[in-house]
């Protein structure tokens, strides 16, 4: 049974709110193969977003009960596919006890609003093939998955 969530509000984080998105964000990497937990990454990461309030969002559920119980992120990208801006959208995630309340779909949501307001025109997300419960929630959203696959290589610094 979730948590009630009272007195809640979807907004951008803030430099306060650093040390519960860094935890979050572990919850969220400990079940994907494809990353590790790294709190220093994390930070770095996380204030990167900070500094690029034009380019970057990130979206956070805040409760008076909890404080920060959920983000998400996005970032601007060049869509030559749609001759315009696109989002990026990563790190969604709610704290479990307090999922099936609608919460990720607010955050989504604000997401959108940031990225539309900014002349974006897709939003996309990658998704760990093995998090059945993300997909499904994907898709009651209207996502729908594509044919591609996700590739990388690590550059050194």
């Amino acid at each position: 049974m979730s948590a009630p969530v009272t007195n809640m509000l979807v907004r951008p984080a803030e430099a306060a709110d650093l040390p519960a998105l860094i935890d979050l964000l572990g919850q969220l990497f400990s079940i994907e193969r494809d990353f590790q937990p790294d709190p220093d990454a994390q930070r770095r990461g996380l204030e990167l977003f900070l500094r690029a309030p034009e380019r970057a969002v990130l979206m956070t559920v805040w409760c008076e009960e909890a404080g920060v119980i959920g983000m998400a992120s996005a970032q601007l990208v060049i869509s030559t596919a749609r001759g315009a801006l696109s989002a990026w959208v990563e790190d969604v995630i709610v704290r479990p006890e307090y999922r099936g309340q609608g919460l990720g779909r607010r955050l989504l949501a604000a997401v959108r609003e940031w990225a539309e307001e900014r002349g974006a025109r897709r939003l996309q997300l990658l998704a760990d093939r093995d998090n059945a419960p993300a997909l499904e929630f994907y898709r009651r959203l209207g996502w729908q998955p594509t044919q591609l696959f996700a590739w990388r290589v690590f550059l050194e610094a």
